[in-house]
């Protein structure tokens, strides 16, 4: 999974047309099991990009995106953010969320 932050992070999912975001933290015990889930799909999800950023280093971006609690992913098409999940989620669930991006059921 790709480490972003503010030097990388608009470029990250500028380029991708799908990218998955976590927004985590490092003392957020639930990040680390969506962290697990989500590097399991990065791997069955060939052309889907997947990315990470630590809100404690990165306070600015995820205020900029109300992240209030963790863990949180937004899922990103073209650049705008379409899908947020909070809390913890279920790979299915996730998968879910996904492809319904993929499918341009985001809506």
């Amino acid at each position: 999974m790709n480490e972003l932050n503010a030097s990388n992070f608009n470029d990250f999912i500028r380029r991708n047309k799908i990218a998955v975001v976590d927004f985590w933290a490092t003392w957020c015990k639930p990040c680390f099991t969506i962290e697990k889930i989500l590097e399991e799909l990065e791997r069955e999800m060939p052309g889907i990009a997947f990315g990470k950023l630590n809100t404690d280093d990165n306070l600015e971006i995820a205020r900029s995106y109300n992240v209030l609690s963790l863990p949180t992913i937004i899922i990103f098409f073209n650049g705008e953010p379409v899908k947020r999940m909070i809390g913890s989620k279920s790979k299915e669930d996730i998968r879910y969320e996904i492809e319904e991006v993929y499918r341009g059921n985001f809506f």
